[in-house]
């Protein structure tokens, strides 16, 4: 299966979550790309939609490489990969650092002043545009468990088999539309997966804010 973009692949998600619609639960789309395909979950299931802020924490000279995630009160990193490369206290403290900056920034242009929706007792998906190591979403999910909902399911079109195994040891629930042997890059199965912007991340958001108007 290959999706158009991220809208269509979040439509084609949404179908695979129906069933969680009548537990009322919250959305939280991992930025940027995730977002977008959130925002669908969100329309679909008629449920509010939040942004949950994550930064991977790339192998310094090779950033595409995942040393680790961050979010908010969660730091996870990879004590294998940092003895294996020789990466030193210092520097992972500086990566650390910076993307917290990062964190920071993203936090206040997509909320501004509006407050995080309340997860505490709620279902919560996460939704993201694509799911590789699981490094990003397992931190993500580490950091919602400090508010307290009653259930984490993670949801993303596109897993890795590794990365979805991990994330099942973190997640209440897991889903995927494909989870292939070999997935390669997540961009290889979609058409379009052009760089997500800031600006379109806030029109998601704000989108999901407006009164609906059936006919």
């Amino acid at each position: 299966m290959v999706f158009r973009d991220r809208h269509d692949a979040g439509r084609r998600l949404a179908g695979q979550l129906a069933r969680y619609g009548k537990e009322r639960p919250v959305i939280l789309g991992l930025p940027r790309g995730g977002v977008v395909v959130g925002s669908e979950v969100a329309r679909a299931l008629d449920a509010p939609l939040d942004v949950l802020i994550v930064r991977k924490l790339g192998v310094p000279g090779a950033e595409e490489v995942a040393l680790g995630a961050i979010a908010p009160g969660a730091t996870l990193v990879d004590p294998e990969l940092v003895a294996r490369l020789g990466i030193s206290q210092a520097a992972i403290a500086d990566i650390v650092r910076r993307e917290s900056e990062e964190m920071s920034r993203r936090e206040h242009a997509y909320r501004d002043v509006r407050p995080p929706v309340d997860v505490a007792g709620r279902t919560v998906i996460v939704v993201d545009d694509g799911l590789a190591t699981g490094a990003t979403a397992q931190a993500a999910i580490r950091s919602l468990r400090l508010r307290a909902p009653r259930r984490i399911v993670f949801a993303a079109p596109i897993c890795s088999r590794d990365g979805a195994a991990a994330l099942r040891r973190v997640a209440d629930e897991v889903e995927c539309l494909e989870c292939p042997p070999a997935m390669q890059a997540v961009g290889w199965w979609y058409e379009d997966f052009s760089p997500t912007t800031d600006a379109e991340v806030v029109q998601c958001l704000q989108r999901a804010e407006a009164p609906r108007v059936f006919a």
